[in-house]
C-alpha cells in the first residue's frame, strides 16, 4: 500500500497537525509536566513548572496544591512562598494568601514593585492587611 492508500485508510502516522489530536498546547504540556510529576514528586523545577501551567489554565485548587508541594520541599523559600500566595489569592483564599506574602516578605521578597502590580494580587489590593504589608515593605 502506498502512502496516499495508507493515510486514507488511517494507518499513517499523524501528520504534524494532528499529533496533538485534540489537546492544545497548553493541555499536553501538563499532561506532560503531569505525567513527570506522578514520578517525581520531589523535583521542585517540575512542580513549578507544574504549577504554572496549571494556573494558566485556570486550574486554581490544582495551582494551590502543587504552589503547597513546593513549599513543603522548600519551606523557607521566599519565592515559593510568594508563588504560593499568588494562587491562594487567585483562589479567593485572601488571609492565607496575604500570611504567605508576609512569610515571603521576611524570607526575603523584596520586589514590592511587583507585588503592587502583579495581576495575581488583584483579588488583594483592597484588603487592609495588603495594604499594610506594602507600607511596612
Amino acid at each position: 500500500m502506498n502512502k496516499t492508500n495508507a493515510s486514507q485508510h488511517g494507518n499513517a502516522p499523524p501528520s504534524g497537525n494532528q499529533w496533538f489530536g485534540f489537546l492544545s498546547q497548553l493541555d499536553f504540556d501538563i499532561e506532560f509536566f503531569e505525567k513527570i510529576f506522578s514520578r517525581d514528586k520531589a523535583s521542585v523545577e517540575v512542580t513549578r513548572v507544574l504549577a504554572e501551567l496549571v494556573a494558566k489554565k485556570g486550574l486554581l485548587e490544582r495551582a494551590v496544591e502543587l504552589d503547597r508541594h513546593v513549599v513543603s520541599l522548600l519551606p523557607n523559600d521566599a519565592t515559593a512562598r510568594y508563588n504560593l500566595a499568588c494562587s491562594l489569592a487567585r483562589a479567593g483564599c485572601s488571609p492565607e494568601a496575604i500570611h504567605n506574602l508576609s512569610k515571603a516578605i521576611l524570607l526575603g521578597y523584596d520586589d514590592l514593585r511587583h507585588l503592587e502590580v502583579d495581576p495575581d494580587l488583584d483579588s488583594l489590593r483592597d484588603h487592609p492587611d495588603f495594604r499594610n504589608l506594602l507600607d511596612e515593605g
